[in-house]
């Protein structure tokens, strides 16, 4: 990629002169990383802007205007299919499904196999990785443990662990061949250990979790985090009153 500084962050520069870019506004988070994954195996050329939401990069005006709900990722295509003027884009799973399309890569044409795909990228962006998140949440920032809500949110990542795993049972991927349902899923599986869950207990997901982390183009995207951000994200309590302090009054 070329990497750009962004909102105050100093970074690497790699330039592709000519070559149509994909703007990704980026942190090392699982949602992150789906986007990374994506590009890194495409082969599509993209600039990335780090946002590190520990410093509150996230509410600047400039990223507000192509992410409104003030969270990672997002994408500005500077050459869309239509070939009219850039379009932007937040949500993780919109991005992945519009740079699929754009591509023609890793969202098959045909009818059933795009229905089971976009119906997993769904079942993770409204389940797995909202309840992983509240397991993070909970088990690790949160400044007071809460048995219940461990305990809710463990057993609940589990289920969907399950839910996957049997899935997975006589496939190698989630749908067919290898494809944005994969990708993003992989990320919240990364952190499985931080979750409260062994990967044994899982072994057709184990199988399915280990194929992609050898695949060259998610090393190349989890090698970012040593260049963008090679530490916790919550160094401080300024930090987590960025990260989770946040209410109405947030948006002005």
């Amino acid at each position: 990629p070329v990497i750009r500084p962004a909102c105050g962050k100093q970074a690497r520069i790699f330039i592709q002169p000519g070559e149509p870019m994909i703007d990704l506004y980026y942190w090392t988070t699982p949602n992150g990383h789906k986007i990374t994954m994506f590009l890194e195996e495409s082969g599509l050329p993209y600039t990335l802007y780090p946002v590190n939401i520990a410093q509150g990069d996230q509410f600047k005006p400039e990223f507000l205007r192509i992410a409104p709900n003030n969270r990672i990722p997002a994408i500005v295509d500077h050459a869309p299919q239509d070939g009219g003027a850039p379009i932007s884009l937040f949500e993780s799973g919109a991005i992945l499904q519009y740079l699929a399309e754009k591509t023609g890569q890793f969202l098959s044409a045909d009818l059933r196999i795009r229905t089971e795909t976009l119906q997993w990228l769904y079942w993770q962006m409204a389940g797995l990785g909202p309840m992983a998140g509240q397991n993070h949440h909970f088990n690790v920032y949160a400044p007071v443990k809460i048995e219940y809500a461990i305990d809710r949110y463990v057993r609940e990542t589990g289920r969907l662990y399950g839910v996957l795993n049997k899935h997975l049972a006589q496939r190698d991927f989630i749908a067919g061949d290898y494809s944005i349902a994969d990708m993003a899923s992989y990320p919240w599986i990364v952190s499985h250990a931080r979750q409260g869950q062994n990967l044994d207990d899982f072994p057709h997901l184990k199988r399915w979790f280990q194929r992609i982390a050898e695949r060259p183009a998610t090393g190349r995207a989890y090698a970012l985090v040593e260049t963008i951000n090679p530490g916790s994200p919550v160094h401080d309590e300024k930090a987590r009153q960025i990260l989770f302090g946040q209410d109405s009054k947030t948006i002005r």
